[in-house]
């Protein structure tokens, strides 16, 4: 079992930045795939980012690519996501999630935990 906590949401200025942290409990974290996901009023949850286990492979949206870094501490158990450039569209509730298997996977459906999310506003 895990249980993953999303902090460092806020509300920013375009062109701003935001670092967010996904806190997990349990004891494989280090084995698992990571990912972030966001979802806004009205739209599907689509995933912003991943990560595999070994940090061997991530992947990106193309709408943050060069503006996004996902990255991870197995020994802090803890997964970020620094924002970088912020848009407006960028706005919606960030989850973070866990996968159990070995290679990084981009639908919602793959991910067997989740965080409680934590809102990103940009303003214009």
């Amino acid at each position: 079992q895990v249980q993953l906590v999303e902090s460092g949401g806020g509300l920013v200025q375009a062109g701003g930045s935001l670092r967010l942290s996904c806190a997990a409990s349990g004891r494989a974290f280090a084995s698992y795939t990571m990912g972030w996901f966001r979802q806004a009023p009205g739209k599907e949850r689509e995933i912003v980012a991943a990560i595999n286990w070994s940090v061997s492979t991530t992947y990106y949206a193309d709408s943050v690519k060069g503006r996004f870094t996902i990255s991870r501490d197995n020994t802090k158990k803890t997964v970020y996501l620094q924002m970088n450039s912020l848009k407006p569209e960028d706005t919606a509730v960030y989850y973070c999630a866990a996968d159990q298997g070995y290679r990084v996977v981009t639908v919602p459906e793959a991910y067997d935990y989740w965080g409680q999310g934590t809102q990103v506003t940009v303003s214009s």
